[in-house]
């Protein structure tokens, strides 16, 4: 029997935005359910071990006025980001009844040890609004929380709004997230009120999240197949934007990341995905990408390049000018990026690749033929897509050290997509021997990939040293002899000399790919 679902949409909203919240024209026009805001107090239970937390569980008692309701939600992770399998009880007062979790996901880790060890480890304290809002023949609510969350002596600031499908089309839930978008400056959110509280109870720090492992049975469909892979690299996008706008470096190359696994993924189900709206979607993918871009690539000459050539320096002058230039250069494309990120075009585009992957075009596409791919057992097609990419990269590798630098290039994409392949198509082939076999396959191909890699980055510093070099800006007129004579003529020539050792290194890596048995037979 599958779980009672619940179907939600979280949207963070700074504080300061709230009146712009709820005068929006959308709230305007909802009905608010109730003539004054409720107060909720909600109290989550777990053990010392946090056995629920590590299960994916949560348990909770909410106050309601006078009354009290149990709540056992399933964090199903990157498989459903917008429906997680809810039971909620009323209950007669404010510690769990557990004879009411019988029939729930909590019910196999039920026994007298667990039950004794239950105890509270955090609260949420939220003052809540709520609006019913029609959409089409939908019914969606819409609740705004504003309150904190408390873990003994710590607390955190909460605000968020919460879009709930009572009833009706998942496709209205994000339509109306949408309308609410181009009113208020409100990015998607991915975690949950008991994500918040564990981080505040466990003193996690916040970190860029990387990517995590997709999870289905070998036997789904390929459309089953591609919505949990492109669930999965939508995650790892969301869950690093918040960090990003802070100035996080990593969270930054991480949501780079995230862009290049969906966009492998699309091409990887490339006879699928021949749908406009996907077409659209692929445009504005590549867009954020490049905005994102900059920023990494001058991080990586200042960071890899500049800072160990002038920590060489004796006479710093020129270096120094050279290095402030970088530095300058950096941060206007820091901004670039957070300017993106932070712009409706982006929002727009979260909610828009949300409601593609569940609701899109793609899974109604008229015709014939991908209609068919997408009822086909995944495992067939997957191995047939890893033998296409695997016998590419061994045609074109043959020859590496009479590439050019875009050919290398091209090469190295064709090696991450193989990679991302490999890691995505995984469950696919659960036997011990493919297990074993894609481990030792997917770490020749890491290796062929970071040098790879290397090769491309010394082709991007090369060309960034001449833009600065030739830069037209007032700073580098002033000085542009200095720096070129001081330091950039040195940095090129630095990583001219890398190229031949490094290209070797390719060549072995390439040579122990070769080798590497695949997994999918």
């Amino acid at each position: 029997m599958f779980p009672p679902r619940e179907i939600e949409l979280k949207l963070d909203v700074p504080v300061h935005n709230l009146p712009r919240l709820t005068d929006s024209s959308l709230l305007k026009g909802a009905s608010k359910s109730a003539a004054k805001s409720v107060n909720l107090v909600s109290v989550y239970f777990d053990t010392n071990k946090l056995q629920l937390r590590q299960k994916g569980l949560s348990l909770r008692v909410r106050r309601i006025g006078r009354h009290h309701v149990q709540t056992i939600k399933q964090e199903n992770g990157n498989a459903a980001l917008f429906a997680r399998g809810e039971w909620e009880h009323d209950v007669p007062a404010k510690r769990p009844d557990l004879n009411a979790a019988r029939d729930t996901a909590l019910a196999p880790l039920l026994n007298k040890k667990l039950c004794r060890a239950l105890k509270p480890v955090f609260e949420t304290h939220v003052r809540r609004k709520v609006f019913q809002i029609r959409s089409g023949q939908s019914e969606i609510e819409l609740s705004i929380d504003n309150g904190k969350v408390e873990a003994g002596r710590k607390s955190s600031q909460l605000c968020e709004v919460e879009l709930e499908l009572k009833q009706g089309q998942v496709a209205d839930l994000f339509k109306v997230a949408k309308m609410l978008a181009h009113e208020v400056p409100v990015q998607l959110a991915v975690k949950s009120k008991a994500d918040r509280g564990y981080a505040l109870l466990t003193a996690e720090k916040a970190a860029p999240v990387k990517a995590m492992p997709v999870a289905f049975a070998p036997e789904s469909d390929v459309q089953c197949a591609f919505q949990i892979i492109a669930r999965a690299c939508f995650h790892h996008l969301v869950a690093n934007q918040s960090l990003m706008l802070g100035g996080d470096a990593e969270a930054l190359h991480q949501m780079r990341v995230a862009l290049r696994r969906l966009r492998a993924a699309i091409s990887l189900f490339s006879d699928m995905l021949t749908d406009p709206q996907t077409e659209a979607l692929k445009s504005e993918f590549k867009w954020i990408t490049d905005e994102l871009g900059p920023a990494r690539e001058f991080e990586i000459l200042l960071k890899h390049v500049a800072r160990p050539v002038a920590d060489s320096e004796r006479d710093g002058r020129g270096t120094a000018l050279a290095s402030r230039e970088l530095r300058r250069k950096l941060e206007d494309a820091l901004a670039r990026a957070r300017t993106a990120v932070e712009s409706l075009r982006f929002r727009d585009l979260a909610l828009d690749t949300a409601a593609w992957i569940e609701t899109g075009d793609w899974m109604r596409n008229p015709d014939d033929a991908a209609g068919m791919l997408r009822r086909r057992p995944f495992e067939a097609v997957a191995a047939e897509q890893l033998r296409r990419q695997w016998k590419k990269i061994l045609k074109r590798g043959k020859h590496l050290d009479r590439l050019d630098p875009q050919h290398r290039h091209k090469l190295r994409i064709r090696a991450k997509k193989l990679r991302y392949a490999a890691e995505f198509f995984a469950p696919a082939f659960p036997r011990k021997r493919a297990i074993r076999r894609r481990k030792d396959f997917v770490a020749s191909l890491e290796q062929l990939q970071d040098a790879l890699g290397e090769l491309n980055d010394i082709a991007v510093n090369e060309k960034l040293l001449e833009q600065l070099g030739d830069g037209e800006d007032a700073g580098t007129k002033r000085h542009g002899g200095r720096i070129r004579k001081a330091f950039v003529g040195r940095l090129s020539g630095r990583e001219e000399a890398r190229i031949a050792p490094v290209l070797k290194e390719a060549e072995r890596a390439y040579a122990a790919f070769a080798k590497a048995k695949p997994f999918w037979v």
